[in-house]
């Protein structure tokens, strides 16, 4: 599930430079949703598969490993893209500061980790609907 929604990213992320509507902050913030809506998906289906005995850190750590595959697929999208199309992809604050190199690298880096931090965080919201119900002691088993 990670590769498929970060195949998703980098198509939107591709259609958002080629329109030239990637540089505005809305962009950016549909990522993270599809990135949220990607990750409750596979935990989700994990949860499906165990037939909703979902331990809680099973469905914590899918989630976080379809984040970050999905932020790293994104992340390589975004250096092929920057490579393929630079003109689409404006990073001229940090080239003036760092240089064009550092600067894909640092993207890269960057994508990872909020991709990363924005997966945990859903893990950690999505496993309180998802987590398997713990026994009640109050309840008899007559």
């Amino acid at each position: 599930m990670g590769i498929f929604t970060g195949v998703v990213l980098v198509a939107y992320t591709t259609i958002a430079a080629l329109l030239g509507f990637f540089d505005r902050i809305e962009a950016g913030g549909l990522d993270l949703l599809m990135l949220v809506g990607g990750t409750t998906l596979a935990i989700a289906r994990r949860s499906k598969d165990t037939n909703g005995q979902l331990s809680y850190f099973d469905g914590f750590g899918t989630g976080i490993v379809t984040s970050l595959v999905a932020s790293v697929v994104l992340g390589l999208g975004f250096i092929v893209l920057t490579v393929v199309v630079p003109h689409a992809m404006d990073l001229t604050r940090v080239r003036d500061i760092f240089g064009f190199d550092l600067s894909v690298v640092l993207a890269f880096l960057a994508i990872i980790l909020m991709g990363g931090m924005t997966g945990m965080i859903t893990s950690l919201i999505a496993m309180q609907y998802f987590k398997k119900d713990a026994p009640d002691p109050m309840k008899s088993e007559d």
